[in-house]
């Protein structure tokens, strides 16, 4: 039985993917900020959203999350922001991705796994 040879990769006009500690944002943030109540199993904390995706929020809150927590959520999107005749209200399920602390405030990123848009 014959060897066989291993051949180097052809180099071609790619790029890399990204590294882990590379940033890679797949969806459109919008600027937004609201008002926002994170539960956390039996917990309930205040925040306010500094920005949203379709993907994920990054919130504003007074206290530290640990990564990977699971968190729910509803955010009543601006119909202007939306296209839509009126606003609408939309329950979300994620988890934090990543917590710090900015000035006086602790910022969390957190992913939106699943969301249902409320009947009105």
């Amino acid at each position: 039985m014959k060897a066989l040879k291993q051949v180097p990769p052809r180099k071609s006009g790619r790029t890399e993917p990204a590294s882990p500690m590379q940033e890679v944002r797949c969806a459109v943030r919008f600027p937004l900020t609201l008002p926002v109540v994170l539960s956390a199993g039996k917990e309930e904390f205040p925040a306010r959203t500094m920005n949203v995706s379709a993907s994920g929020v990054l919130f504003e809150l007074n206290r530290h999350l640990a990564s990977g927590l699971s968190i729910r959520f509803s955010l009543r999107m601006p119909g202007t922001v939306l296209g839509t005749p009126r606003d609408v209200l939309v329950h979300c399920v994620g988890r934090v991705v990543r917590c710090s602390i900015s000035h006086t405030q602790y910022l969390a990123a957190a992913t939106i796994d699943e969301y249902q848009f409320a009947e009105q």
